[in-house]
């Protein structure tokens, strides 16, 4: 898995015609320092005022909506209509999978492509080509399968 860096999505937002102003450089520092918690533009938004109090919303929603078009983050919407966003993993030829946790909420990644062959079948039998696809997962995590058992 090739690891993102400022220095990869800046490269990125060049390539396609845009500055890293500081507002970009933040709200992608935020993605990059708390990738693994899919985070909403909201939250994003609420860590950056800590930081940068002159921010706004709207800077986010932009920057957020950029980032989506040039396939650096991915946006991912779950049960609760709340849009997430997740950083790409450039190594990734597809969107990764999650497991989500129907007690807690928590939601956990898998890296591992599970449905290449299903592809392959998809594609031969439909004629389809098929150029990603996301799957979610809906289960009790290891956490609160033990909370549950010692109830």
């Amino acid at each position: 898995m090739t690891e993102l860096s400022l220095n990869t999505i800046k490269k990125q937002l060049q390539e396609a015609g845009f500055k890293l102003t500081p507002q970009r450089e933040a709200t992608v520092g935020v993605l990059l320092e708390k990738e693994k918690e899919h985070l909403s533009a909201e939250e994003i938004f609420l860590l950056l005022r800590l930081k940068h109090p002159d921010i706004g919303l709207a800077t986010v929603y932009r920057t957020l909506e950029i980032l989506t078009e040039l396939n650096i983050t991915y946006k991912v919407v779950f049960e609760d209509g709340l849009s997430r966003y997740d950083l790409r993993r450039t190594s990734n030829e597809h969107f990764h999978h999650h497991l989500l946790c129907i007690e807690c909420g928590n939601i956990e990644e898998i890296h591992e492509d599970l449905l290449g062959e299903v592809e392959k079948d998809v594609e031969s039998r439909y004629q389809f080509v098929v150029k990603d696809h996301r799957l979610t997962f809906h289960g009790i995590c290891r956490e609160c399968q033990q909370k549950l058992r010692n109830k």
